[in-house]
C-alpha cells in the first residue's frame, strides 16, 4: 500500500462521485487499496462487504472518525466511538429506553404538527423548505424529548446549530469552522441542562414516564457508573441533531415530488405502505454519506486484497445503492420496489448495514423511515408550489442538498 497514490484530494473535489469511480478505476474490484491522508485505506463494496464491515471481530469504531468529525457531527465519547460491551450498554439507551414503537409514532406525529403549523404561519409567503422544516423539526424533537425550549428564537437556534453541525462535518474551510461553533455552544447548553436535570432543578415538563431527556441523564455505562455531564450532553445531542437533520431527506422528498408527479399522486391516494416505501426510495437516490468508516481489528483478507491491522476500511454507500446487480434499472426512482417488504440488513444502507440493535446501524432509523414517510405525505397533500429555481444537486458537496434549499409558495387557502 505505500506506492499507492493518496485520494485525500480527489475525495475532496469528487465528492459522492469518488468511491464509486475509484473501483470503477479497479475494474469495479469489491476491495480497492488506497490512501487518505497519508494512511493505508480499503474501500469495500458489495453485500459481502456490508456483513464483513459490521462485523466487529472485523472492524472497529474506536479511533476510526478523525477529530475533525468528532468535533462536529458525533462529539467526544459518543456511542459511534465505542465497540464492544460498552457500546452495547450504551445503545440499549436509544435501542430499547427511547426508540419504541410508540416512541417513533409520537415523534412522526408531532413532526407532522409542527410542520404544519410552521405553515400555516406563513400562508402566503415564499419560504425555503430546508431551513423551515429544520425548524420544525427541532420543535418537535425538543417537545418529543421533554427538552424545555418553550420560545421560538431559541428553537430556530438549535435547528440552525444542528443543521450546521452536518453541514461542515465533512469539509474544510467556513462550514467546518461554523460547525465547531455550533456544536461547542450547544454542548455547553446541554451540559447545564443535564446538570439541572440530575439536581432536580430543570425547568421540565410534566410527564407520567421518565423523559427521553431524564433517560440520559440517568443512563449508566457497562460499568454501572453515570455518563459525566459533558458525555450526557453529547449523547442528549445525538437524539436532537440526527432528528433535524431528517430536513435533508424531506427537501429530497419534495425534489422527487416536484421531478415525479406521478409519485405524487400514488402518495396522495396511500400515505401508508406507499408513503414508507417512497421514504426507503428517497433514502436510496438521493445521497447522504458517502462512505461509513472503521478500523481493522487485525490482519484480515477480504476477497483476495490483504488488510493489515488498523487499516481504514471504508464501505462504499452511493455506490451500492446505485449498483445493477442489486437493483434492477438502479437509476430509476420507483417506490414501488419497495412495497410490501421491507430491505434487509445489508440492502438498504443509507444509516449503516447489519443490526441496529447489536451492531452499529443507526438506532434513529425507524424515526427516519417513519418521520420522512409522515412528512412526505404532508408534502403531497400540501402541493406546495415551487417558482422557477435551481434544484441542482452537486455531487461534489457533502452533505449534499438541492442549490437552492427548495423555494416554496405557500398558498393563502390550504387543505383541511
Amino acid at each position: 500500500m505505500d506506492l499507492l497514490a493518496d485520494n485525500t484530494l480527489a475525495l475532496l473535489a469528487r465528492g459522492y462521485a469518488w468511491a464509486p469511480g475509484l473501483r470503477r478505476r479497479h475494474a469495479d474490484s469489491p476491495a480497492v487499496p488506497t490512501l487518505l491522508m497519508g494512511r493505508p485505506a480499503v474501500l469495500l463494496h458489495g453485500p459481502a462487504a456490508v456483513d464483513f464491515f459490521y462485523d466487529e471481530r472485523h472492524v472497529l469504531r474506536h479511533g476510526a472518525l478523525p477529530g475533525p468529525v468528532l468535533d462536529t457531527l458525533f462529539g467526544r465519547g459518543a456511542v459511534h466511538t465505542l465497540d464492544g460491551e460498552t457500546h452495547r450498554v450504551r445503545k440499549e439507551l436509544f435501542t430499547t429506553r427511547l426508540m419504541t414503537p410508540e416512541g417513533v409514532d409520537a415523534l412522526g406525529r408531532l413532526a407532522r404538527e409542527h410542520w404544519l403549523r410552521t405553515v400555516d404561519g406563513l400562508r402566503g409567503r415564499r419560504a425555503v423548505l430546508f431551513d423551515e422544516m429544520a425548524v420544525a423539526l427541532a420543535g418537535a424533537v425538543c417537545e418529543w424529548s421533554g427538552v424545555p425550549f418553550a420560545d421560538g428564537p431559541t428553537t430556530r437556534r438549535l435547528a440552525e446549530d444542528c443543521v450546521a453541525m452536518v453541514d461542515g462535518f465533512a469539509t474544510p474551510g467556513p462550514r467546518h469552522v461554523k460547525a465547531r461553533r455550533a456544536r461547542s455552544r450547544q454542548e455547553a447548553g446541554f451540559t447545564r441542562l443535564i446538570r439541572d436535570v440530575r439536581r432536580g432543578t430543570a425547568d421540565s415538563r410534566p410527564s407520567g414516564a421518565p423523559t427521553v431527556l431524564e433517560a440520559v441523564a440517568g443512563h449508566r455505562d457497562a460499568d454501572g457508573s453515570p455518563l459525566d455531564l459533558h458525555t450526557a450532553a453529547v449523547e442528549l445531542l445525538n437524539i436532537l441533531r440526527p432528528t433535524v437533520a431528517i430536513t435533508w431527506f424531506t427537501a429530497f422528498a419534495a425534489h422527487a415530488l416536484h421531478r415525479f408527479p406521478e409519485v405524487r399522486e400514488e402518495l396522495r391516494a396511500d400515505d401508508g405502505p406507499y408513503a414508507r416505501a417512497f421514504a426507503h426510495e428517497v433514502r436510496r437516490c438521493y445521497p447522504f454519506v458517502p462512505f461509513v468508516g472503521g478500523l481493522a481489528a487485525r490482519d484480515l483478507r477480504f476477497d483476495g486484497q490483504d488488510v493489515p491491522e488498523g487499516t481504514l476500511v471504508l464501505l462504499d454507500v452511493p455506490g451500492h445503492h446505485r449498483d445493477p446487480g442489486l437493483w434492477p434499472e438502479p437509476a430509476r426512482f420507483d417506490p414501488r420496489r419497495f412495497l410490501g417488504r421491507e430491505p434487509g440488513p445489508g440492502e438498504l444502507i443509507p444509516q449503516g448495514g447489519g443490526d441496529a440493535r447489536t451492531g452499529h446501524r443507526c438506532p434513529g432509523e425507524d424515526i427516519t423511515v417513519h418521520t420522512l414517510a409522515t412528512l412526505a405525505a404532508v408534502l403531497a397533500d400540501l402541493e406546495l408550489d415551487m417558482p422557477e429555481q435551481d434544484l441542482g444537486i452537486p455531487v461534489r458537496r457533502i452533505p449534499t442538498r438541492p442549490r437552492s434549499g427548495v423555494v416554496v409558495r405557500i398558498p393563502t387557502r390550504l387543505p383541511a
